[in-house]
């Protein structure tokens, strides 16, 4: 392992095409990327008015999530929150965390400690009533 490492986030491998999610969702992780051994991070973009159809839960991971651009909302645990350009978000572990986005799209960075095996997909994570 060396002492840094560069890469672009645009050269990572977009997940959310064999995941079956693109063209509405653009998702690139870059912890293996840059060997990091004790955090790791991803880019996330959504297609305006795209909301993610599960939820997620880390069991031991906090999670801090840093939106870039557009907007939206974000539903951690029982709320539904409104997220804004240059919000900063921390999750505790054990809270779950999905996210919608506004009319315009909305592009996020998380950050977290590491290796995410610990996350659990919660679906039908949204009230069926709310839009």
């Amino acid at each position: 392992m060396t002492d840094y490492a560069i890469k672009n986030i645009s050269d990572l491998e977009d997940s959310a095409v064999k995941f079956g999610l693109s063209p509405q969702v653009e998702a690139r992780f870059g912890r293996a990327a840059l060997d990091a051994q004790k955090s790791g991070f991803s880019y996330q973009k959504l297609e305006p008015n795209y909301r993610q159809g599960f939820g997620h839960v880390h069991k031991a991971q906090e999670e801090t999530y840093v939106i870039i651009s557009g907007g939206g909302r974000m539903k951690i645990g029982d709320n539904i929150v409104d997220v804004n350009r240059l919000d900063a978000i921390r999750v505790a572990p054990q809270t779950p965390r999905a996210f919608e986005a506004g009319a315009d799209g909305i592009e996020f960075l998380a950050f977290g400690a590491g290796e995410s095996g610990d996350a659990d997909m919660l679906q039908d994570f949204w009230p069926p009533d709310d839009s």
